[in-house]
């Protein structure tokens, strides 16, 4: 697959995990770009393959890996001209280090760029709730990060939240996104109780479901998609200015 595009520059999404969030990300990835017209917006290439193994089974289950076909479709859009790789889905994050290595393009962190945003919006020593797959809880992907930089953390524990992540996740993935902000917000309201001065949305279905649902933040919400999104632009509009640079 060629791509005409500006070969210094163009992004390449690893997404279909799932197909609305990969859609999420490209909506959030324009609104965060300065631009006057087409031209301006970031060049890009998606992949959105639905059909990747299960990144919560292969963790939590032994089900079946997905490293081959993430690693084909990275593949994919290195072969097509990707120059910056990009992937939003946070579970999918446990194998980032498996398709970062051996690349000679830089691999954007969905966790680095929320962890900036947390740090944005709360001094450390605050306590940062995160709603997430059980896999992506296993894994630590934002609570190791999240310490490190000296926040407390605090997690869903009650059964019922436990499962009324899985059941939002289940109802975006399915076309509700409506029904999946409504099983959100109770999780939301448990990690508030729980005293979080911010929250972390560590899984692409949760902002999508919250905003078909018309919930509203009680304290900062740090979305993971945004950010990643938002750190795209950024390279965009850093690769733009040194073209333009003389000399």
């Amino acid at each position: 697959m060629e791509v005409e595009s500006d070969p210094a520059f163009l992004l390449g999404v690893l997404g279909g995990m799932g197909p609305l969030a990969t859609v999420d990300f490209l909506a959030k990835l324009i609104a965060a770009t300065p631009a006057g017209d087409d031209a301006d917006h970031v060049p890009l290439v998606a992949s959105s393959i639905p059909q990747i193994p299960s990144r919560v089974a292969a963790i939590l289950a032994g089900g079946a890996s997905p490293i081959r076909a993430l690693l084909d479709a990275r593949d994919r859009l290195l072969a097509a001209g990707a120059t910056l790789l990009a992937m939003p889905c946070n579970t999918a994050h446990r194998w980032y280090d498996d398709l970062a290595r051996g690349i000679d393009v830089p691999f954007l962190h969905i966790a680095d760029a929320a962890t900036e945003d947390v740090a944005a919006r709360v001094p450390a020593g605050s306590t940062v709730g995160v709603i997430a797959t059980g896999a992506t809880h296993a894994i630590r992907l934002y609570s190791a990060r999240l310490e490190r930089a000296g926040y407390r953390v605090a997690v869903p524990v009650d059964a019922d939240d436990l499962q009324s992540v899985a059941d939002g996740i289940a109802a975006v993935k399915r076309g509700e996104a409506e029904a999946g902000g409504h099983h959100f917000a109770r999780v939301v309201a448990a990690l508030e109780r729980m005293g979080a001065d911010a929250i972390v949305l560590g899984c692409t279905e949760v902002p999508p479901g919250l905003a078909a649902a018309g919930i509203r933040p009680g304290v900062p919400w740090v979305d993971p998609t945004d950010a990643l999104a938002r750190s795209c632009a950024a390279a965009w509009m850093r690769a733009r200015s040194a073209r333009a640079a003389p000399g």
